[in-house]
């Protein structure tokens, strides 16, 4: 493919990822939520989470293989995104710092499972099924398609780096995934719920069943 099918592949995938993650924050929040960095309809980072998969993972077959690879590269893509939009903007643009078994707030074990299994569809669904509609179009359709995408986009980043000042008011819900785990929460309840224990009593319980394997 040229490269402007790639960038038109590149600003589906940053769609889709919008779409997911705004219908996401709306259950969540229970407010209809637009995701993302942009003022618009497009996350880039899905954009080029999309692309590095297809680059790296579209030969493997194996499921398991898919989602354990794919697990470690969007995790390690979605740190170094956030690290460098924090260092950049001043802001938190995701902050799961009281999820379990985070690290550092960027990045955690229950969005690492989420995109694991979202590369297991997407490299064997979603990916081909984007690649062919683009291949399908003509040159003319794609290089038209593909100036006004980059247009509307350019636009966009424009806008929205002259706005940053807002950037308060759009991260709200932001700041309210980042309770989901505090105590009262949603997760948190469901966390206590399966382990009805405080964490000195789970610890406590532990130690004493490795005590107990010991004397064995």
């Amino acid at each position: 493919m040229d490269i402007c099918r790639y960038f038109l592949c590149f600003a589906l995938f940053g769609f889709i990822g919008w779409a997911y993650e705004s219908v996401y924050y709306s259950i969540m929040q229970r407010r209809l939520v637009s995701s993302g960095f942009l003022n618009g309809c497009i996350c880039p980072i899905y954009g080029i989470g999309g692309l590095v998969l297809s680059l790296m993972l579209g030969k493997i077959e194996n499921p398991l293989h898919l989602f354990f690879s794919g697990m470690i590269i969007t995790c390690t893509l979605e740190y170094i995104v956030s690290a460098l939009m924090e260092r950049v903007f001043h802001e938190r643009w995701w902050d799961y710092s009281n999820w379990p078994l985070n690290i550092n707030g960027r990045v955690c074990i229950i969005g690492g499972v989420a995109f694991g299994t979202m590369s297991v569809l997407g490299v064997k669904y979603i990916i081909p099924a984007t690649f062919n509609a683009v291949i399908g179009l003509t040159d003319h359709m794609v290089h038209i398609s593909a100036v006004i995408v980059a247009i509307l986009i350019l636009f966009d980043i424009i806008v929205t780096v002259r706005n940053s000042d807002n950037f308060n008011d759009k991260l709200w819900y932001v700041r309210e995934q980042s309770k989901i785990f505090e105590e009262g929460g949603v997760g948190y309840r469901i966390m206590h719920t399966l382990n009805p224990f405080s964490d000195d009593e789970y610890e406590a319980s532990i130690i004493e069943k490795i005590k107990r394997r010991l004397h064995k």
